[in-house]
């Protein structure tokens, strides 16, 4: 590929390795959330339709809302022993679980346990994913020079989506022709196994091993101890509560819409339109495929040509024009055909981090990049799912298609004030508008 042309042999086997890790993850991840149809039947006690509903929405939240711990477990892993201890630990996590979950006794054989198991592993790969995208990301870019560093670290998220789509395949496999839903936790779990191993061949990033090495000469020269030399400045930098609110909030604005598109979409699809799990999981398919290329690679391939944070303003921009007519569009739509247009259009201009990802994380210390950037986005995407999850249910109900701007509207606001304060510290530092080439460094 271009992007690798200037990149060391080391940095390719790096990129290789984080990028099918985050694959795997990603696929364990959302494997379960899309087979909830069929799972919860399984390993949940029998329930009405109501109840039903709110165990889809639990099991998909309760492998976000428990990231936060994740987050501030690997931030301080992350900050105090390194990237690359981290993305080896959360590949073997999601390993574990998934082997318990490919082996779990069912609601018939053991009763509410099975309910427990499931649901602990499902929190489990929610803390585990989030040690391991926020790891490879970082690791890519304090490891990557620009002006490559965008597109690579953008290739994080384009495998991301290749796990979750393989995963909504193997759901629907599963749902229409009695595929053993087992056999992909088996896979997932063998392959990220070797994934682990694999990821032990890995070096520290430069950025992070070079701080540390200062660390220890200043600890060395003063005869100090770390506790001690962790107390200076150079270490103890603090945080800019702009920086970090404002990342929070660009955080704020892929989940929302990614929640809408994927997962409340496909009430409207079974609702209004009478589609079998089956027939939304080949709906859902589709659009995974397109926000793959219209989103994720495209979005990758134009960060090497064109400054991120200009993609992004583009992307705020068109979105705020089109989320007002949300509604109106919705309450309108006579075929699916008609919905699916509006999810492919929500998808690829979802207002996202994605390609300014590494801009975002320089601006936090080195030694406080994972804890506070992995915690920021961790948060973000427990509240809003969270909020969504449940919020657009009760505001649709009460406010019909409407209530979709009580939840999308401030996002957007938020997304935009969180835009701006990096564009100010990028025109500060002289990197904006110009994207810095080779020749410029």
């Amino acid at each position: 590929m271009w992007i690798f042309t200037h990149l060391d042999k080391e940095l390719k086997q790096a990129i290789r390795l984080l990028s099918l890790g985050t694959f795997l993850e990603y696929f364990d991840l959302f494997l379960y959330a899309h087979m909830a149809v069929l799972l919860n039947d399984l390993f949940f006690p029998p329930a009405d339709a109501h109840a039903q509903s709110l165990l889809t929405a639990f099991a998909f939240c309760s492998s976000f809302i428990f990231r936060p711990i994740g987050a501030m477990l690997f931030g301080y892993i992350g900050d105090t022993y390194g990237r690359k201890v981290t993305v080896v630990i959360t590949t073997f996590m999601m390993a574990i679980t998934c082997l318990i979950m490919a082996n779990a006794p069912t609601y018939s054989q053991i009763g509410i346990a099975a309910a427990w198991i499931i649901t602990a592993c499902r929190i489990l790969q929610g803390m585990s994913s989030m040690g391991e995208i926020v790891g490879a990301q970082l690791f890519l870019t304090e490891a990557t020079p620009l002006p490559v560093r965008f597109p690579v670290v953008g290739l994080i998220n384009v495998f991301a989506d290749m796990g979750a789509t393989l995963a909504i395949g193997i759901a629907a496999l599963a749902t229409s022709y009695e595929f053993n839903w087992r056999i992909a936790f088996w896979i997932g779990a063998t392959v990220a196994i070797i994934g682990s191993l694999a990821r032990t061949k890995l070096r520290e990033t430069p950025e992070f091993a070079d701080a540390r090495k200062r660390l220890k000469n200043v600890a060395d020269r003063t005869k100090e101890n770390l506790t001690a030399i962790k107390e200076r400045p150079f270490y103890n930098q603090p945080i800019n509560p702009k920086t970090a609110l404002a990342y929070f909030l660009m955080r704020c604005g892929g989940p929302t819409f990614l929640y809408f598109a994927f997962f409340y979409s496909a009430s409207i699809l079974k609702i209004k339109f009478d589609y079998s799990p089956h027939q939304i999981l080949l709906h859902n398919l589709f659009l995974s495929v397109i926000q793959m290329f219209g989103w994720s690679v495209l979005r990758t391939y134009l960060s090497a040509k064109i400054h991120p944070l200009k993609i992004l303003s583009f992307v705020c921009m068109i979105t705020s024009i089109f989320i007002p007519f949300l509604p109106w569009l919705l309450n309108h739509i006579v075929a699916p055909w008609q919905l699916f247009v509006i999810q492919v259009f929500i998808v690829i201009i979802q207002p996202t981090d994605l390609p300014g990802l590494p801009i975002f994380f320089k601006n936090f210390p080195v030694f406080k990049r994972f804890s506070y950037a992995s915690f920021l986005y961790a948060i973000a995407g427990a509240i809003v799912f969270s909020a969504t999850s449940f919020g657009f249910t009760y505001l649709i109900t009460w406010f019909g298609y409407w209530g979709l701007l009580i939840l999308m509207v401030p996002v957007l606001i938020g997304y935009g004030y969180g835009l701006q304060h990096f564009i100010k510290l990028e025109k500060e530092a002289g990197r904006y508008p110009k994207l810095i080439t080779w020749d410029m460094g």
